[in-house]
């Protein structure tokens, strides 16, 4: 079915549409049913992304979504995704496998079962289960704000472009090279987008750089929207890097199945030799997460190389100046506070040690001039003065520790002489001016050549997170396969015929329970001893139904069914229901009888909701019913004599048998599988046979009772 659009899909209205347009391709992302990508709107929870996925996949394939017609059906549903969500590792492979439903569409089952048996080619080790619990959908980074560069234009339109493309920087309207003289006097950097001021020169050191094309290249402007991506997913990336090498490793290949069977395909061929081996549908081992077949080049180790370098803010920490001139900025207070007390405490050192002698007349000089302590060292300490202001100049030049300002660092102390011996604060505020300058266009140009790199590695990077969640929900699908010794149905005939199905929601453990092989064509009513497995048996078939409809591998041998409209399942009624609740069921079945083409329907006992009298009535009828119809149905009954008598000769009905085989110590000894054509005995009918057999009362009251029990079956 031809994808209609967003807000054609139920459930997505106009303001999900609209987040969802922000997205690259949003149309291809949901048609598609791509959980991942759907995730990445604004807004979009990964179990919102599911549930728009769903919705989106069933409108494609044109499924009314109305196969699980009952409650219990739902439930028994509910059941089998959550043992696959259970063997998912990452909250987004649990979401991503509600996509997974049972589906009427012929084209919807095939598409699933085409990835399920890749799937099962996936070998789940250890190793690379450890490997995928760190990965995470990717997220969108908040807009950053740049504050040390700016755009600039004197066109209104190109204005509001810039404002709109580039909301990280501020966008200023100038007139002419003086107001852009003015700009470049408060920003490190400012990016001219007129071809008007092509050759635009001005007096200092303002970055000033003329590109129309500058909004269409925004890694180049404004570098920081790329590695705020990469800043806020480094660890996200990182983790899918680290399955990629464990793939890289042979994790993904298909291996020994442990002590499980191998799944098969409908021909009994084992799951792994489908389509050949995993090198020929998943990419070698050497190909890693991202196999020859995917169409995706990345370079992981240049990635994580890429990565290692970045901070968690989105800057690049591992150049040599960029760090020098940072800490020159951040101790430059510091060092000149040092710088000082190395010249104080020597000038201090050189006063105490030395006598000076002031004659008469030269004091009277010094006062007449109204000179103070600074004439009388230049006058007497000038030697040592110098050597102080020195030492503060190498000690501060030490401490910037930057070329290029060696000589704006030395004239922060000035020659005359003073004490104590201050700094120049308008040298120190240029000296802090120019290395904070220095330091953003050096941070701008690494980001903007870091950027650059990271930039043609975002769509890569983006398919390896995805590759490694969409590998969390083939490697679930797997496990669910090798666990539950699963196999691959076969879609054909009427019917279906399980061989060797193992429920795998009994309340046991699944190597405790009994394999059962059961085939149910047209209307059958199933008979057997009170916790004999007819609920059980109702629950595989409806299980194994719905995993096949699902497109998966199911928990048997080997499966023959038809594929069905729907799935009717009417789970057993807790004591007699009042007339109301009776007369509802009535009609309940009214409907599914008067529809019941195509559908499997499961009845479990359904003569508790009335008198045994009337109920054995009421189910023979529904059972002459449904046997005209192109239905496959089968009823759990203890009144399945009282049924049969009150079913019209010539209705094709025919009778299945859960048989005990006899009582030991009290416990029933039963064959689960249920014998066609044959109505099984009642646990009374057993105890009482045992009674006789055993002779007590010389066995005349017993053998009685058996007698009764054989008249009234003859």
């Amino acid at each position: 079915m031809e994808f209609e659009g967003l807000e054609s899909i139920p459930g997505v209205g106009a303001k999900t549409a609209d987040r969802l347009a922000e997205l690259d391709d949003p149309v291809g992302a949901v048609s598609e049913g791509d959980v991942a990508r759907i995730a990445r709107a604004p807004g979009i929870s990964e179990g919102r992304a599911a549930r728009i996925a769903r919705a989106s996949i069933r409108q494609r394939h044109g499924d009314s979504g109305t196969f699980l017609a009952t409650d219990r059906a739902e439930e028994l549903y509910e059941s089998i995704l959550g043992l696959l969500q259970e063997r998912a590792v990452t909250s987004y492979g649990r979401k991503r496998l509600e996509t997974l439903y049972p589906s009427a569409s012929a084209s919807r089952i095939e598409e699933v079962r085409s990835f399920a048996k890749d799937a099962v080619e996936r070998e789940p080790t250890p190793e690379l289960l450890e490997a995928l619990s760190d990965v995470e959908p990717l997220e969108s980074p908040e807009v950053v704000r740049v504050r040390d560069r700016c755009l600039a234009t004197s066109n209104a339109e190109t204005y509001a472009e810039a404002t709109d493309e580039m909301p990280e920087l501020s966008v200023e309207l100038v007139d002419d090279t003086r107001d852009v003289s003015d700009l470049a006097r408060g920003y490190s950097t400012v990016v001219v987008l007129d071809e008007a001021f092509a050759g635009i020169e001005l007096e200092g050191d303002a970055d000033v750089r003329v590109e129309p094309d500058a909004l269409s290249e925004p890694a180049a402007v404004v570098p920081e929207r790329t590695l705020s991506f990469f800043a806020r997913n480094r660890g996200r990336l990182l983790a899918a890097a680290a399955v990629h090498r464990t793939v890289s490793a042979g994790g993904n290949t298909e291996g020994p199945r442990n002590d499980t069977a191998a799944p098969v395909d409908d021909t009994g061929t084992p799951a792994s030799d489908i389509k050949g081996s995993a090198s020929d549908t998943k990419g070698s081992a050497g190909d890693g997460l991202l196999g020859s077949d995917h169409g995706t080049s990345l370079d992981v180790e240049a990635l994580e190389r890429a990565l290692e370098r970045l901070t968690e803010e989105g800057g690049v920490d591992d150049d040599e100046r960029l760090c020098a001139l940072e800490t020159a900025i951040d101790d430059l207070d510091a060092a000149v506070s040092m710088a000082e007390g190395v010249a104080n405490d020597r000038l201090r050192a050189a006063i105490e040690e030395r006598d000076v002698t002031i004659e008469g007349a030269d004091l009277l000089s010094l006062v007449e001039r109204g000179a103070g302590v600074d004439s009388l060292l230049k006058r007497e300490l000038s030697e040592e003065f110098a050597e102080a202001i020195e030492a503060a100049r190498e000690r501060l030049v030490d401490a910037v520790g930057v070329d290029d300002y060696e000589s704006l660092a030395r004239g922060a102390f000035p020659e005359e002489p003073t004490f104590p011996v201050e700094h120049d604060e308008r040298v120190i505020d240029r000296l802090r001016e120019e290395l904070s300058a220095d330091r953003d266009r050096r941070a701008t140009r690494l980001k903007r050549e870091m950027a650059e790199e990271l930039d043609g590695l975002r769509r890569p990077a983006e398919a390896l997170v995805d590759a490694a969640l969409e590998l969390d929900v083939e490697l679930a699908v797997s496990r669910f396969a090798r666990e539950f010794d699963c196999t691959f149905p076969t879609f054909e005939g009427s019917g279906v015929v399980i061989e060797g199905g193992r429920s795998p929601i009994l309340d046991i453990g699944f190597e405790d329970v009994e394999p059962v092989d059961y085939g149910i064509e047209g209307v059958s009513l199933l008979s057997g001893v009170n916790s004999g497995g007819k609920t059980s048996t109702l629950d595989l078939v409806g299980t194994v139904v719905i995993a096949a409809q699902m497109g998966l591998p199911v928990p048997a041998d080997s499966v023959r069914t038809r594929r069905f409209e729907a799935l009717h399942y009417q789970a057993k009624t807790q004591g007699t229901l009042d007339a109301g609740a009776f007369e509802s069921t009535l009609r309940e079945f009214g409907s599914l009888v008067e529809g019941a083409e195509g559908r499997l329907v499961l009845v479990d006992e359904l003569e508790s909701i009335t008198e045994p009298g009337a109920s054995a009535v009421i189910v023979a009828g529904i059972l002459e019913a449904m046997a005209e119809s192109d239905s496959t149905a089968v009823f759990v009954s203890h009144l399945a004599r009282e049924i049969l008598d009150a079913t019209d000769a010539d209705a094709d009905v025919s009778v299945d048998g859960i048989e005990a085989v006899g009582l030991v110590d009290g416990e029933l000894q039963v064959n689960r599988s249920p014998v066609k054509d044959h109505l099984a005995r009642s646990t009374p009918e057993l105890i009482v046979e045992k009674l006789a057999d055993e002779g007590e009362n010389d066995g005349e009251f017993y053998s009685a009772l058996l007698e009764k029990f054989e008249e009234d079956s003859g």
